[in-house]
């Protein structure tokens, strides 16, 4: 059930995010996940790619959906899913922006750091009068506090402006509820960085929104990678360092700020599900 709701939240997943959040080898994860197959709970896709081959990619299946469904007391068509739901992701243009944000955060959760993960829909259901996020997640720090962020997976696609006025939502977003909640972006590369940088430097100042920013050429996102913006140049920091750079820091989504419909054709009822599977005594 949990990996049910979790393809649901987050679209896809390939074989290797499953295994790393919930297995401790490929083969055993692979096994299931093909029974899971076999008896409609989920379904699969492999990309073309022009050089090796691709792992699986799953997705939730008819089965799955019917199982979400029967839990949550609504219809099947509330859970959104459809007959080529598959097929539409394995073709849909933005599959490998939503996989670099699906690796970034498995990486995070599959490592113990994430308490909470909520993919760009669910993010766009809670703020979406403001912004349009990639995700949100609350990173667990060695202190015992939350660092909650906000996350825009930048691959390039966008001009410098585009990205620069998204931040004002994220001011308002502040200003209306106030929270207090970092943007985190992650670049394509260090020229885009460098880029991004200078163009958002200024508006950040002037809003008071902490940003901070890295490329994939630096590795492992909760090492020392994030580049706070700031009037003067700082060294790359740790998550767990972050949360002490900027204080006052309040997290965006409480338990206040759920809202679930209700009714047998509302939209499927919304709860947060946690990044990593229940222990086998939990």
């Amino acid at each position: 059930m949990w990996l049910i709701e979790v393809l649901h939240e987050h679209k896809v997943l390939t074989s290797h995010h499953i295994t790393a959040l919930a297995f401790t080898g490929h083969r055993t994860a692979n096994r299931r996940l093909r029974e899971l197959y076999f008896m409609g709970v989920v379904d699969s896709f492999r990309p073309l790619r022009q050089r090796g081959s691709a792992p699986e990619h799953y997705t939730l299946g008819k089965a799955g959906a019917e199982l979400l469904a029967a839990r949550a007391g609504c219809d099947l068509a509330a859970t959104g899913w459809r007959k080529d739901a598959c097929a539409r992701i394995a073709f849909s243009p933005t599959l490998d922006h939503t996989l670099g944000v699906n690796t970034l955060l498995v990486h995070l959760a599959a490592a113990g750091h994430l308490t909470q993960w909520l993919s760009e829909r669910s993010a766009t259901r809670l703020w979406g009068d403001w912004i349009h996020p990639d995700a949100y997640a609350h990173a667990s720090l060695p202190t015992g506090e939350v660092l909650p962020f906000f996350l825009e997976y930048d691959t390039g696609s966008y001009n410098l402006a585009r990205v620069e006025a998204k931040l004002p939502g994220y001011a308002a977003l502040a200003a209306t509820t106030g929270t207090r909640t970092p943007l985190l972006i992650h670049t394509g590369g260090a020229r885009r960085e460098a880029a991004l940088r200078h163009r958002l430097a200024e508006s950040a100042d002037r809003l008071d929104l902490p940003v901070a920013t890295t490329n994939p050429a630096l590795g492992d996102p909760a090492n020392p990678v994030w580049l706070p913006l700031a009037s003067t140049p700082t060294r790359r920091l740790a998550l767990s360092e972050l949360a002490a750079h900027w204080p006052g820091l309040a997290p965006a989504h409480t338990p206040e700020t759920v809202s679930a419909p209700s009714g047998r054709h509302a939209t499927l009822p919304w709860r947060p599900i946690r990044p990593q599977p229940p222990t086998p005594e939990g």
